[in-house]
């Protein structure tokens, strides 16, 4: 056995793949994005937080004169784009940016990707310190299919079979592993956030329920936009 998680289903949730079901909801969030950094001041800065050159370029952004985006990631990408600068950094210490250093401080699923709350909980302070107004989305920890893993409930099993399963499968984007200490690592950097722990890490924010067959997919939290009640 290859893999757990089936082939057609990674297509679906792959997000470089512009028919993808993963990449039509994200236009989809994109376009609610657009309509609320529609009235801010141009230029417009933005800080993405371990974001990717591929997003903006799939969203149009990239090579846009109004718009200036920091792409933020421990080891950042090669430039490609005049607009689109990436930047090393780490996201629970942006100490190198002053506070309201930008119009907004972006993250697309990568809060989820930091192994503990209190990690979690450094990006969003983070992120609200030096963004003028803040948009934060990740996965929901209640909904029945994993999105990195692809497998149902994973997020729900115990820790110890989550690895020894990781060590023999391909379990959506990860595995096999068969190092003990490499698949631990591959399962424990996942840690999806329930609507509670969004809420207080991101106190007086205004959530989005993104949903799909009636349940929550996945969150959004922003802050900080002026024109927020008409998204």
């Amino acid at each position: 056995m290859s893999g757990i998680s089936i082939p057609a289903l990674r297509q679906l949730a792959d997000s470089e793949n512009p028919n993808s079901f993963a990449n039509k909801l994200r236009a989809a969030r994109f376009r609610r994005f657009e309509t609320l950094v529609a009235t801010l001041p141009r230029p417009l800065r933005i800080l993405d937080v371990g974001g990717e050159t591929a997003f903006w370029e799939n969203r149009g952004w990239a090579g846009r004169d109004d718009v200036r985006i920091f792409s933020l990631n421990l080891v950042p990408e090669e430039q490609r784009h005049e607009n689109i600068k990436p930047v090393a950094g780490d996201a629970t210490n942006l100490a190198e940016f002053a506070d309201g250093s930008f119009d907004v401080a972006f993250s697309n699923s990568v809060i989820e990707h930091l192994f503990t709350f209190e990690n979690q909980r450094r990006m969003a302070s983070e992120m609200r310190r030096v963004g003028r107004a803040f948009w934060m989305q990740t996965p929901n920890f209640w909904f029945p299919m994993e999105p990195h893993f692809h497998v149902p409930g994973w997020q729900w099993m115990p820790l110890g079979l989550r690895v020894a399963m990781i060590r023999r499968w391909r379990c959506g984007w990860r595995g096999p592993c068969p190092d003990p200490a490499g698949a631990r690592k591959l399962v424990e950097e996942l840690r999806l956030l329930r609507e509670s722990e969004i809420r207080s890490i991101f106190p007086g924010a205004t959530l989005i329920a993104e949903r799909f067959c009636g349940l929550v997919k996945s969150w959004i939290a922003i802050g900080g936009f002026p024109n927020a009640g008409n998204s």
